[in-house]
């Protein structure tokens, strides 16, 4: 993906002005919702290093393994709970579309985000159906 293709986390900036100065290190997400949009958008550039680093050190895995069969095709973001500056939590839902093969899927579910060491990690999530 090239830095002035649109986002893939459907802000409608660039990707060089969105979520790649995230995956890149060079900022930090402001909010629970910003960090949400980069971690999409690392999954679907395919950048698993950045989504291992913001994940919560108590709940991550040991490691991360692409699936090379699934494709993330969109985001929607369905609502917001906190997750502000200044807070040290929050709540994003969301629904992403995915295809595994030519089969397309969706993964609907609500991230739980906390604050540690003044950066937003994602803690957890409930998945829907």
């Amino acid at each position: 993906m090239r830095p002035i293709d649109a986002c893939p986390c459907g802000s409608g900036s660039a990707f060089g002005d969105c979520c790649l100065p995230l995956h890149r290190g060079e900022t930090h997400a402001t909010t629970a919702e910003q960090l949400m949009r980069s971690r999409y958008s690392a999954y679907f550039v395919g950048d698993l290093d950045y989504v291992w680093r913001t994940w919560h050190p108590k709940t991550r895995p040991s490691a991360m393994t692409p699936d090379h069969g699934l494709t993330w095709v969109g985001l929607e973001i369905v609502d917001t709970l906190d997750g502000q500056p200044g807070d040290e939590s929050g709540e994003v839902e969301f629904r992403a579309q995915y295809r595994d093969g030519h089969q397309p899927g969706m993964l609907h579910e609500r991230s739980r985000f906390a604050v540690r060491a003044r950066r937003w990690f994602y803690v957890d999530g409930d998945i829907f159906g």
